[in-house]
């Protein structure tokens, strides 16, 4: 990876005599004044900055120089910045070291000590970046699959570790792309069924004259075309994990039938009538609001206590503070691997874009956006339009007034769903289009006082 280095210099001499200084496998950019230089900043992304302190409009003194180095600690908090003072100007040096800069150097210009200290603030500015590559990998668990930083998500992954040792069935929800099955078989491989099969069939991609005979297995004979018996999908799982995706979808004739095996433990196989012990831990999974599939007659009540010993509430990626441009960047190493095309990073244009777009389609979404970027960008920088995303925010505005805009507005929100329903949470939900645990969750973190509701089903 080529280094990069801003000199920020005012006095074209120096410029000259600096950029000399230095091999020709260094990225040197220069830059006389603040406004060039927060430019070059945000173009070049730069892993060393050299900041003489004297800059116009005021170069007989330090102000402009200040501001400028309070400005890229702000914008690029992991550059090094290197101040270069006059030899009786330790106090500015002193100063700029107390604010955030990496080290400093004193004038008149040595090429030798120049070089080292150069040298030092990157390998100072890679020793960090390996650091956190190794953060970002462990993504804050030790859950294989699942990339998370969010105190959302930490808290689904602590339920995840305590759960995954049992064999209580367990129903997980949330938004498509959030990841369910990923969670599924981390359930599976954190426990001790983890050697056996894991064995997963989509309830909503099968026609519904296939899917029983797909799930419990059918006898010679069964049907046309029945030329020998065949095992199911839960026969087939026995010792192991069965995941049924989309068990929202499922019909209900076959509702009834599954219900009886997680009561019973046995399946009868179509046209049979010797039922088969089969010992399997189940794992159901749909993005569907199954309170409203109840109450519209398409799912059994009794099925969904059924499944629902524990439940995960999966948090959709807008939902998840911090955790797009993780998940984000984590994706752009693993693909950026996987289609020779490493080194990749995001502009500044593209973390804003990340950060601020609401993923409708979450990681699925991300996956296919990141995928596209790696094979469009036309150099190391990713931007937003590789992305195919607007950014909406301009460089360098504070994140935190848009996050308590947003937070006042989903306050309010839940405030006049939850007074129009009657406080009734389950109405409430579904104005907001969130599931129950969802709402639940939001009016903890609003720490909003739910104790008026008078009618909550």
């Amino acid at each position: 990876m080529t280094r990069r280095l801003l000199i920020v210099e005012d006095d074209p001499g120096l410029q000259s005599q600096m950029r000399w200084c230095f091999s020709e496998d260094l990225d040197v950019f220069v830059a006389s004044d603040r406004e060039a230089a927060l430019a070059a900043l945000r173009r070049e992304e730069p892993d060393v900055v050299t900041l003489d302190l004297g800059l116009p409009p005021d170069p007989g003194g330090a102000t402009e120089g200040f501001a400028l180095l309070e400005d890229i600690l702000r914008l690029a908090p992991l550059t090094k910045v290197i101040v270069v003072t006059g030899r009786e100007d330790k106090e500015n040096a002193v100063r700029a070291i107390g604010m955030g800069a990496s080290d400093f150097y004193q004038k008149p210009l040595d090429a030798d000590i120049l070089n080292f200290v150069v040298n030092r603030a990157f390998r100072l500015a890679e020793l960090e970046r390996e650091n956190q590559d190794l953060s970002r990998q462990s993504n804050g668990t030790n859950i294989k699959g699942i990339i998370a930083a969010s105190p959302q998500m930490m808290a689904v992954c602590r339920t995840l570790e305590k759960v995954a040792p049992t064999d209580v069935t367990t129903l997980i929800i949330g938004e498509t792309g959030t990841g369910k099955e990923v969670l599924a078989r981390a359930l599976h491989n954190l426990s001790p069924r983890a050697g056996k099969v894991f064995a997963a069939i989509n309830c909503a991609a099968i026609p519904e004259n296939l899917l029983e005979s797909e799930l419990f297995g059918f006898e010679k004979g069964a049907f046309t075309g029945a030329t020998q018996a065949k095992k199911g999908k839960i026969e087939s799982a026995n010792g192991g994990t069965l995941f049924l995706d989309e068990i929202g979808d499922m019909p209900i004739p076959l509702q009834a039938k599954l219900l009886r095996f997680l009561q019973e433990r046995v399946v009868d196989r179509v046209g049979s009538v010797k039922p088969i012990p089969v010992d399997v831990r189940v794992v159901c999974a749909t993005h569907r609001n199954v309170n409203q599939l109840i109450e519209s007659g398409d799912f059994r009540e009794d099925l969904y206590y059924r499944i629902s010993e524990i439940t995960l509430d999966i948090p959709a990626v807008r939902e998840r503070d911090g955790d797009a441009l993780v998940i984000a960047r984590s994706l752009l190493k693993s693909l950026g691997k996987e289609m020779d095309r490493q080194n990749l990073t995001f502009s500044e244009d593209a973390i804003n874009a990340i950060s601020h777009y609401p993923w409708p389609g979450n990681v699925r979404e991300m996956i296919n956006k990141v995928k596209r970027a790696i094979i469009m960008a036309d150099s190391k920088r990713i931007t937003s339009e590789d992305l195919e995303l607007t950014a909406n925010e301009e460089p360098g505005t504070s994140h935190l007034n848009l996050r308590q805009v947003r937070e006042q507005a989903e306050r309010k929100a839940i405030l006049q769903a939850l007074q129009t329903s009657g406080f009734n949470m389950t109405q409430a939900s579904k104005l907001l289009g969130v599931t129950r645990p969802t709402l639940y969750n939001l009016t903890d973190k609003y720490k909003i006082d739910t104790s008026a509701e008078t009618s909550e089903v």
